[in-house]
């Protein structure tokens, strides 16, 4: 069986500081990037209807009182994830 060996280095108080701080800039950057690419994913009108949890007739209804954008080609609507989140907020009874 072998035994592991540990090493350690000393480095200064201030530098191990600096890096913690670096750490969390970059965890904070990720974080930022990954929410800002899941906000401006495109959802097909269907999964969008879902997750407001609405009725087909209803989300027709919000399409023509163009009550949240969307982007048509054809006959295939998107609605950004966003735009849905905004929509939310927007109906919050308080």
């Amino acid at each position: 069986m072998e035994t592991a060996s540990i090493s350690i280095t000393a480095i200064p108080e201030i530098r191990l500081q600096q890096l913690e701080a670096d750490i969390k800039l970059i965890r904070s950057a990720i974080f930022d990037n990954k929410k800002e690419s899941f906000m401006a994913e495109w959802l097909e009108s269907e999964q969008a209807r879902k997750e407001l949890g609405v009725c087909r007739k209803t989300w027709q209804n919000y399409r023509n009182k163009k009550a949240l954008p969307f982007s048509q080609f054809g006959r295939k609507i998107y609605v950004r994830r966003s735009d849905l989140d905004a929509f939310m907020q927007g109906n919050i009874i308080k």
